[in-house]
């Protein structure tokens, strides 16, 4: 794959085979960011764990507390007063029986997050199928599977991220635009790598995080010492 020229150029700046202190990664990524949209700075985090094994699975989700810089629109499945109160919190689309319908039938995707109510997850259970290959479905570990519906928009519209586990035991999760600058960058991803290490499962042995890079959308990867989170 041939690299364009201001990628070329962002490469010089980055040496592959140091472990940049957090502070400098970022600051390297910011200098890196040079398309013509605020491209979003992201994380991506290796673990020495077993995804396969249920009791290795690393998946949770906090509030970053800057933000990720990107609107979020919000999905509720609710009845009745949670639904009224989602919409009130600011849920562009809210629905039940209807909406499931809309997405089944329609392939009705206009949303970013997906919020249950408890009551709704035996209706929410039929889109299993397409909405878990999106990384869509309301999990009660990720807070999206909640009696307390408008609580949950809020958040999200706050800047809450998932994070999980791929199949090659690697999280990947935004942690703002490149145009917040280093220090509202910094507190986001301390807040986020905080998070994952005291997610650590305990059936994990030896060391947890394995590597840590962070890349603007078309830059280049800075490796990270990830030494500060102990782990």
């Amino acid at each position: 794959m041939k690299h364009g020229k201001k990628y070329s150029e962002s490469v010089k700046l980055v040496d592959k085979t140091a472990l940049y202190e957090a502070e400098q990664a970022i600051d390297l990524c910011i200098k890196t960011a040079k398309a013509k949209f605020d491209e979003t700075v992201e994380i991506h985090v290796r673990l020495g764990v077993d995804s396969r094994h249920a009791d290795q699975q690393v998946r949770g989700a906090v509030v970053l507390p800057n933000g990720t810089g990107k609107k979020v629109r919000v999905c509720v499945f609710a009845k009745g007063d949670l639904a009224k109160a989602a919409e009130a919190a600011g849920a562009e689309i809210v629905g039940a029986e209807d909406l499931v319908t809309k997405i089944q039938t329609e392939n009705f995707f206009d949303f970013d997050v997906v919020i249950a109510s408890p009551d709704m997850m035996g209706l929410v259970g039929r889109l299993g199928k397409v909405l878990g290959p999106k990384g869509l479905m309301p999990n009660p570990k990720a807070g999206t599977v909640t009696p307390d519906v408008a609580k949950a928009v809020t958040e999200a519209k706050a800047g809450k991220i998932e994070y999980r586990l791929d199949k090659t035991n690697i999280i990947h999760c935004p942690i703002g635009k490149a145009s917040f600058g280093q220090d509202k960058l910094m507190e986001n991803l301390d807040t986020l790598m905080g998070a994952i290490v005291k997610a650590r499962p305990a059936a994990v042995k030896g060391q947890y995080i394995k590597s840590c890079t962070v890349a603007t959308t078309m830059g280049p990867g800075i490796r990270v010492n990830t030494a500060k989170y102990g782990a």
